[in-house]
């Protein structure tokens, strides 16, 4: 079968590989479509990696399952979570599945961007869901990017009449938005350099977008208001962290998304922060509950496909996938198909 090894963002190339088979409690899916995630494009990440078959926005058909596998049967149309909680563990009891020791340990053989993949028994049994036929598949390869933001919303406690605001307008910033207007957000201002990114948010429901020279607290609070109540954070850029820290309102929840590189570091001056009883984020990755809930927002189609996918390029061309998802601008979310 043929799948996609990155070795770096500059050497990414088709290989062969042996084809999969399922061993008990498994199944083998045939990919169709594999969102490219931001993380995918990020070079420190990708290098603590490679070599390496990414993909972990996954959408494709069951053709093989193994030995006591009677949930899922040949045909059916799956998403597949890259990671399994074990389920019982403290943090899983807390919901805080991504960090269950058995979380990290799972994976998908050998990676979402190949024909076909390999599912363990624990994602199987927890992290595999069925959907419809009224959804496409680039619907359910959006299911994990969407369960993130569905976690970072509920982390930030986002709730009806809450004023947003998401620095940063790539496809993940404009899904937070999108989650959080779900959830009740009643304003939705946007920040990002890229006047095509903002284009995009004004297309999707923000109220208002901004450059960041246009100072985003000062805009906030004309607007009547003391400060924004959440406020999510994509660039890991210091401006972007000091600009989230001044556009928080009193009790404000200020969530931080991105991977961020080991090293950086923060010049904060915390006396502000500290008087409006800040609270300040982060949110990693999603679980089997938020991925659920997630399929729910795009069945109701609170989130589509159609409205996101800007880009779709075949498993042969992979490479050139990953320059676009890299590039910006008019590219909002890019996506493999096989």
């Amino acid at each position: 079968m043929k799948a996609v090894l990155v070795r770096s963002l500059d050497d990414i190339s088709i290989v062969e590989m042996e084809a999969p088979r399922p061993g008990p409690g498994e199944i083998v899916v045939a990919m169709k479509v594999v969102g490219i995630c931001g993380s995918d494009t990020t070079p420190w990440y990708v290098a603590t990696k490679a070599p390496v078959v990414l993909g972990h926005e996954p959408a494709g058909i069951v053709v093989e399952t193994g030995a006591g596998v009677t949930s899922f049967h040949a045909g059916d149309r799956v998403v597949v979570h890259h990671h399994a909680a074990c389920g019982v563990c403290r943090f899983c009891q807390a919901g805080e599945d991504v960090m269950c020791a058995e979380w990290k340990r799972t994976r998908l053989h050998p990676g979402g961007l190949a024909e076909r993949v390999r599912v363990e028994a624990a994602a199987v049994a927890t992290d595999t869901l069925r959907f419809q036929d009224s959804l496409s598949f680039e619907d359910g390869a959006l299911v994990e990017p969407v369960a993130c933001a569905v976690k970072a919303v509920r982390r930030a406690r986002v709730a009806s009449g809450d004023s947003v605001a998401v620095i940063g307008l790539g496809s993940n910033g404009i899904l937070l938005g999108l989650v959080a207007r779900s959830a009740g957000a009643a304003t939705l201002v946007g920040c990002d350099p890229d006047p095509a990114r903002r284009a995009h948010a004004v297309r999707l429901g923000f109220d208002q977008v901004l450059a960041p020279e246009e100072d985003l607290a000062e805009k906030v609070k004309r607007g009547g208001r003391s400060g924004t109540d959440v406020v999510f954070v994509l660039p890991t850029a210091e401006e972007a962290v000091l600009s989230a820290l001044s556009a928080a309102g009193p009790a404000g929840r200020v969530v931080f998304y991105s991977p961020i590189p080991p090293g950086k570091k923060w010049t904060i001056e915390p006396h502000l922060p500290y008087l409006r009883d800040l609270s300040m984020l982060f949110s990693y990755s999603s679980g089997a509950r938020d991925m659920r809930e997630a399929l729910s927002l795009l069945a109701r189609g609170a989130v589509r496909s159609a409205d996101l996918v800007t880009h779709r390029v075949p498993l042969e061309q992979a490479a050139e996938a990953f320059a676009l998802a890299r590039r910006g601008g008019d590219v909002l979310k890019v996506v493999v198909t096989i």
